[in-house]
């Protein structure tokens, strides 16, 4: 599994290099992908013990994080590319904020990347992005963990359905909240659309989303899927903030 996703990285890789000469996100200088070599081996992160279950930074020799142990989230496995820490942070508001999209490709190639770096990864079925409602969906005009999804789906060679899980009330933004407000804004928000039922049923479910926090809207999102008969979800997830930065 991981020398064809190898492959199939290493073409898009190539393909990419063929597309006219960019500047890089970060630095500037003149670039064929939208974050240079070199600014993209100074910011993310070396490779490092993580919980397998919520990505976080893990002390080597435990194979689950304090937090995970005590209260078992409902998603199986989280990988990530970043930590959400500057300069990087940036540009996932950029993404999310600034209409720039571009980055979304770049953020799903770092992904990729992380994935061929841990060679237990179970890859899933089929890939969803977290919704957002229609509200924000309609003042923003996309959603950044769809286009995310759509470019890693392409490089995983793993079918997506944009349209696979659905906000069934509008909630606040998860960043304009305290953290012991975040389990209850997300509660009971998602749902599955109708054709979806059948199309997860004892299947492993990836979620797509740009960062994770504290983790309750994945969880609430795994949750959802689990009860309407997934077997497993994992979270694919571009940058994950640190505990000291909640």
């Amino acid at each position: 599994m991981v020398t064809r996703l190898r492959t199939v990285f290493q073409n898009w890789q190539h393909g990419l290099a063929t597309l006219l000469p960019n500047s890089c996100a970060l630095c500037g200088e003149t670039n064929p992908n939208i974050v240079c070599t070199a600014c993209a081996a100074h910011f993310l992160p070396t490779p490092m013990p993580r919980c397998p279950r919520c990505a976080l930074p893990l002390a080597r020799g435990s194979n689950e994080c304090g937090a995970c142990l005590q209260m078992q989230p409902a998603f199986d496995a989280t990988f990530v590319a970043a930590h959400y820490a500057a300069p990087l942070d940036q540009l996932v508001l950029a993404l999310k904020f600034g209409g720039q999209l571009g980055l979304a490709s770049w953020m799903a190639a770092c992904l990729v990347d992380a994935l061929l770096q841990n060679q237990g990864a179970q890859l899933p079925d089929l890939l969803c992005p977290i919704p957002l409602g229609t509200q924000r969906l309609a003042e923003r005009g996309y959603n950044q963990a769809l286009e995310i999804a759509r470019p890693l789906s392409h490089q995983l060679g793993i079918p997506l359905d944009a349209r696979l899980a659905q906000r069934q009330r509008e909630t606040d933004a998860q960043s304009s909240l305290a953290l012991n407000q975040r389990a209850s804004n997300i509660r009971l928000a998602f749902t599955l659309a109708p054709h979806a039922i059948g199309k997860i049923q004892g299947r492993h479910i990836g979620v797509v989303d740009d960062v994770m926090t504290t983790g309750h809207t994945l969880d609430e999102m795994a949750r959802t899927l689990k009860h309407l008969g997934a077997a497993r979800v994992s979270n694919f997830v571009f940058a994950r903030t640190l505990p000291e930065a909640h």
